[in-house]
């Protein structure tokens, strides 16, 4: 943890949330936005159910958690997206494509902060249909 005072103060609570990558489960991974509509793609290597994001660089103008799943999102270009970390409503922008292999984001970055020039990104990404390990009948 160290000795700094964002994440070792002994006055405040801190969480940790810790999860192992699995084949064709889940992934975990960080990527580099360009600030173009034809943002990065992310290989997953399965269609991704849940996909969160943050900027990681900096916790000024758009640096929010940012989810998309396909619950909301039934097609591409994916656009409603939840700001875990605000108590904002859902918000409508384009922002992603949820692919059979990953997601391509589509948003330039200026309202949704997912592929500001040159910043860095962290995701998680969950699988529509976990299939490496299933156990088939």
């Amino acid at each position: 943890m160290g000795d700094g005072s964002l994440g070792n103060n002994g006055s405040s609570t801190q969480v940790a949330y810790c999860w192992a990558e699995i084949a064709g489960f889940s992934k975990f991974g960080s990527y580099v936005g360009n600030g173009s509509a034809d943002g990065p793609f992310i290989f997953l290597g399965f269609r991704p159910k849940f996909v969160m994001i943050k900027k990681t660089d900096s916790v000024t103008a758009n640096g929010n958690w940012v989810i998309i799943d396909t619950s909301r999102n039934t097609y591409n270009v994916a656009n409603l997206l939840l700001f875990p970390n605000l108590s904002d409503a859902e918000t409508t922008v384009t922002a992603v494509d949820l692919t059979s292999n990953g997601f391509k984001i589509r948003a330039s970055g200026a309202v949704t902060g997912l592929n500001l020039s040159g910043s860095n990104f962290i995701y998680m990404a969950f699988a529509e249909n976990p299939f490496k390990n299933a156990n088939a009948r």
